[in-house]
């Protein structure tokens, strides 16, 4: 048995970190739908205004993944455009099937109809991200998000606390279960491809991660009556190596940072969205970008998403991979450090945009 596993069997919790206690957004819109606390409202500079956004969401690049898998060899070139120009792409074709998606849907959704009383049951831990709260809550003064979450380490099985699964909703376990496996799929369809481009055989990254572990946060984001004075998510990069990202159908809350200009991710019905995390980046010695994101509210309607990261194994150490670097060309960019360590110091932080991977440039020593 791993120090990591009696760590987290001793403590209740992974060891990665905590997140304070807040109150639940849902049950204040609930309250008073009229009423936005003023540590919701985000300083002038940090609000979604209209001015700032791009229409550009057409250009954001959809793969077709079974042309893909296949070798398809535009498909291939519009895979490497995505992941070098954006970080960010829409997948179709992915194998899941629409009733795996939906199903997956309607049980985040029952779950955030439970009375806050039976949700707060499964309420995050003393240093565990595992459960129902929010997350990247470090001080008592800073701005809160405008969402709920619940966040389940799916895989392997030693890294699953299941007294944060709910127990009381019929087909939730089988269907978050089944959907981690899906996904796992096209992350592994995902990661050959990219290891391909990176110059190594297509089950190199996957190796190198070692006991990767899937994480799955469902969010939830109430409506509300001042969408353009908050934030359902803070601008921030994920820590992963990668990300997918299951969007509502019919509204649009993702937006990206493109060339500057935040650009909403429009949703195509049953479609993933995919992004490159800061690991990534350091691994591709910042060939591939973690792209800078946040998600908006909304006026009328109440939002969810499911985001699936991709963890590497706490003990890897992340740096860049030698077929990445070129010292006349390409020289080495970040530095080497204990994946665990870099996951801790972003989760000791709120979001901060892009800030925290700069400690891993080697121009900021």
């Amino acid at each position: 048995m791993t120090s990591e596993v009696k760590s987290m069997e001793n403590s209740g919790g992974l060891g990665w970190g905590s997140s304070l206690p807040v109150p639940s957004v849902q049950e204040l819109a609930r309250n008073d739908s009229q009423c936005v606390p003023e540590r919701y409202i985000q300083k002038l500079e940090d609000r979604p205004l209209h001015f700032e956004t791009s229409q550009v969401s057409d250009e954001i690049p959809v793969i077709n993944l079974s042309k893909l898998a296949i070798g398809d060899e535009d498909e291939s070139r519009n895979f490497d455009f995505a992941c070098k120009e954006w970080g960010f792409f829409q997948v179709t074709d992915h194998g899941v099937s629409d009733k795996v998606l939906h199903t997956m849907k309607a049980v985040v959704e029952s779950f955030f109809e439970l009375p806050l009383v039976e949700k707060k049951v499964y309420a995050m831990a003393h240093n565990d991200f595992q459960g129902y709260g929010q997350g990247y809550v470090v001080s008592d003064d800073q701005k809160l998000d405008w969402n709920d979450l619940l966040f389940l380490i799916t895989s392997p099985l030693m890294y699953k606390n299941m007294k944060h699964w709910p127990n009381t909703l019929t087909g939730f376990r089988e269907a978050v279960e089944l959907y981690s496996t899906e996904l796992q799929k096209v992350g592994d369809e995902i990661f050959a491809k990219m290891s391909v481009l990176m110059g190594m055989e297509k089950e190199s990254l996957k190796d190198i991660h070692g006991v990767m572990k899937l994480g799955i946060r469902m969010n939830y984001y109430p409506s509300c009556a001042k969408p353009d004075l908050v934030l359902g998510v803070s601008p921030h990069s994920d820590a992963s190596s990668l990300t997918l990202l299951l969007q509502d159908d019919e509204t649009t809350g993702l937006q990206i940072k493109h060339r500057g200009i935040w650009v909403p991710v429009k949703p195509i019905p049953n479609a993933l969205v995919v992004n490159i995390g800061d690991a990534m980046e350091v691994l591709s010695n910042g060939v591939y970008k973690s792209v800078e994101h946040r998600a908006v509210t909304n006026q009328k309607k109440s939002r969810i998403s499911i985001a699936t990261f991709f963890i590497p194994e706490d003990e890897l150490e992340i740096g860049p991979l030698d077929t990445m670097v070129d010292e006349d060309h390409r020289p080495r960019m970040y530095k080497n450090v204990k994946y665990i360590d870099y996951l801790r110091y972003t989760l000791g932080r709120k979001m901060e945009g892009k800030n925290h991977i700069d400690i891993l440039k080697l121009d900021n020593e």
